[in-house]
């Protein structure tokens, strides 16, 4: 069995590239076979693509602000196209204004998404975070 693949990219019209390449470095030299969907990426376009590649997860940044509306119903749809157990993640600047994290957190929680990551998180830390999410949902060993 080879590297688990994830799919990533930037949501909606936001066309922030840098952080994408950063993630998509981090997240290979983890270990992960990645697919990159680069910038401005539909709802539609992540779920395509983790359905054609059998990704475990899909991760989903946005930095100027409009997360909450461009990352509303993402869970709904996998679930329609049969993604019930991929993992979603989602990261950056998701909302306008100063905000408290832990109202977005739970704000995104509840739209579906498994983790959170605000801007200044620890890539390497998702990463193994990520790692951890794909074992338990993916490979945990049956209970006898």
């Amino acid at each position: 069995m080879g590297p688990d693949t994830i799919v990533l990219g930037v949501v909606g019209a936001d066309c922030h590239a840098v952080g994408n390449k950063i993630l998509e470095r981090v997240f290979s030299d983890q270990g992960f076979r990645v697919v990159n969907l680069g910038v401005m990426v539909s709802q539609d376009e992540f779920i395509d693509a983790a359905i054609e590649t059998n990704a475990r997860a899909i991760l989903v940044s946005s930095l100027y602000g409009q997360g909450e509306l461009d990352c509303e119903g993402l869970r709904e749809r996998c679930l329609e196209r049969g993604l019930e157990d991929v993992i979603l993640y989602v990261g950056g600047n998701l909302v306008i204004g100063k905000n408290d994290p832990a109202l977005t957190e739970q704000k995104f929680r509840q739209m579906g998404y498994d983790r959170v990551f605000r801007p200044d998180s620890d890539l390497a830390e998702a990463a193994r975070a990520l790692h951890e999410d794909i074992r338990q949902r993916f490979h945990a060993l049956p209970v006898a």
